[in-house]
């Protein structure tokens, strides 16, 4: 992928993290701005399935209501909380 390629991408998903939902928004921007290029390929892809889901869903996620049944989510879905509370989350 050329450079001109992954920023487009990178505006892509930066552009789908703004969900319109602040308790969203406060997560997906900022680990898409500071985390997302340091993730390896599998962590990447598992990130852009990740804002492919419906909002509800990534909502109760988050707020540790349930677990993804999708291993990939529930590993994106664990980075992203454990960036913010290393501590309280586990899977």
């Amino acid at each position: 992928m050329s450079e001109v390629e992954r920023s487009m991408e990178f505006n892509r998903l930066k552009w789908h993290c703004r969900r319109g939902m602040l308790e969203l928004d406060i997560l997906l921007e900022p680990f898409m701005e500071e985390v997302f290029e340091t993730l390896g390929e599998e962590d990447k892809r598992c990130f852009r399935k990740l804002i492919e889901c419906e909002d509800q869903d990534i909502f109760v996620w988050f707020m540790q209501k349930e677990v993804p049944t999708d291993p990939d989510l529930a590993r994106i879905v664990k980075l992203i909380l454990d960036r913010v509370q290393p501590e309280n989350y586990n899977t």
